[in-house]
């Protein structure tokens, strides 16, 4: 049983950027309210929708788009074949293949739903189920081929609503002695500092050690090594095997995380009220920031066409009278417009900032990235307006 603690109010599909044709015709809007189960140490989104309405063959998000990104899907291969070396390697949601580049093709498998990116992963010449995993792809996979040594999965398991399919599919096609990896966004790091973007109608879970070791457990896993990232706002990397396979102890990490999270009070409907709270009065602020510089004729873009931003925008109700356009990289995305708000984005220049007072900074997760590219501008002296942790010009 969830409890309500976070009224996010009426929100459009996050990834659903339109054409000019689109924003004339009607929208749908979707009730994006936050509750916490405290049996199973579980945050989600209250109402979900139909995962085929999310991600299709146009599904525009592509992490080749970063370069911050690629840069730790590098890293982060070389670091898994060192310590692991599988002999068969499956990627849970491989997007564009940002990741399973790094690997060998003779001994991977992708899984992607999104057909636009799956053609991607195939053309590159990969083993691509263009599928949503559940126990009968598990099934059909380990069927065709050798038990999986190492499954692999980012920001992707946060976005299936039957979590006991997930875990137990997993559990079936790994070998006695296979790793589950997983990386999500953190909740504790949600809470700290006031990230209520990381919920869109995409992202229905936000997770905790808490919420994931109890769901591996139910599988007969257990979760034992974790590491706390960077990535997203905040992440943590769940290192999780089988309970058969005693050659691998639960270390310290993992027991100290635990700790952390129920001295922050993940576990009492007490702190998501307290989180609430503040969230709306981080709205509050948000908004006079952006109505004070409006009234001052100041110029305001967006930096960055984010899902994320999708929830601020509408949340908040920042529209094109306060922000005067987006601006993008990816190619799915330039020339559309913001679900719910409508508001331009367009290509990213490297001049995009001239004549700029202020950008909002939609990909705050990418900020080092960002202030790094942009030091020309910075040192002239635009500024950037942030939400997180508090609403704030930087």
């Amino acid at each position: 049983m969830y409890k309500k603690f976070l009224d996010l109010g009426k929100q459009p599909l996050a990834n659903k950027f339109l054409t000019k044709a689109e924003i004339s015709k009607k929208e749908d809007f979707y009730n994006l309210s936050i509750g916490f189960n405290k049996k199973h140490n579980l945050v989600s989104i209250l109402k979900t929708i139909s995962s085929k309405k999310m991600f299709n063959d146009k599904y525009p998000y592509r992490s080749s788009m970063s370069v911050t990104i690629k840069n730790y899907f590098y890293e982060l291969s070389k670091k898994i074949i060192k310590e692991f070396n599988p002999s068969c390697f499956l990627e849970i949601g491989s997007n564009d293949g940002t990741l399973i580049k790094n690997f060998d093709k003779k001994k991977s498998i992708c899984v992607e739903p999104c057909k636009n990116h799956a053609k991607i992963t195939t053309k590159l010449g990969y083993k691509t189920y263009p599928k949503y995993w559940n126990f009968s792809l598990a099934k059909k996979i380990k069927k065709e081929n050798r038990k999986i040594d190492l499954i692999y999965s980012a920001n992707t398991i946060s976005h299936i609503h039957d979590l006991k399919s997930v875990f137990k599919s997993a559990e079936y096609v790994l070998s006695k002695n296979g790793i589950l990896i997983i990386e999500d966004p953190s909740l504790l790091e949600c809470l700290k500092v006031g990230s209520y973007d990381q919920f869109y109608n995409e992202h229905i879970y936000v997770f905790s050690l808490l919420s994931i070791s109890k769901l591996v457990r139910k599988q007969n896993m257990e979760v034992y090594n974790i590491e706390i990232l960077n990535t997203h706002g905040g992440s943590i990397r769940y290192y999780i095997k089988k309970k058969v396979n005693k050659n691998i102890r639960i270390k310290k990490s993992v027991l100290f995380q635990l700790k952390k999270e129920k001295i922050y009070g993940l576990d009492k409907f007490k702190t998501y009220q307290l989180f609430g709270k503040k969230i709306y009065n981080s709205k509050k602020k948000l908004r006079k920031i952006f109505i004070n510089l409006k009234k001052q004729n100041k110029k305001i873009i967006s930096y960055g066409a984010t899902a994320k931003s999708c929830t601020v925008f509408n949340y908040c109700n920042l529209g094109k009278n306060l922000i005067d356009y987006v601006v993008d990289t990816t190619p799915e995305k330039i020339g559309k417009y913001t679900p719910g708000t409508h508001i331009k984005i367009k290509k990213y220049k490297k001049n995009s900032l001239d004549n700029v007072d202020y950008a909002f900074l939609s990909a705050w997760n990418f900020k080092d990235e960002i202030f790094n590219k942009e030091k020309k501008y910075i040192k002239k002296g635009i500024k950037f307006i942030t939400h997180t942790p508090n609403p704030r010009i930087i």
